[in-house]
């Protein structure tokens, strides 16, 4: 891992083509980036990547329809008599 320390208006690459730009650092150390990168770059919060790897995970495991219909709540039928 690479650290680096950057003042407001500093910036550095990443590559030819992704620049990442320091536009300030507030009260409590929240730090406000700008990221200048093609388009066709996707760029995602760590957290929203972790999101969607769980969802994906979740996803793909699998259950019969009759263990989904085992986890409802069992109902009385209102239809049915006892006699």
């Amino acid at each position: 891992m690479l650290i680096l320390q950057r003042k407001p208006g500093e910036s550095l690459l990443i590559g030819d083509e992704i620049e990442v730009t320091v536009v300030s650092v507030e009260a409590g150390g929240r730090v406000r980036l700008a990221i200048d990168a093609p388009r066709s770059m996707r760029i995602l919060r760590n957290e929203l990547r972790k999101a969607m790897d769980v969802n994906r995970d979740a996803a793909k495991e699998e259950a019969s329809p009759l263990a989904l219909l085992d986890l409802l709540p069992k109902q009385k039928n209102s239809g049915e008599n006892s006699e």
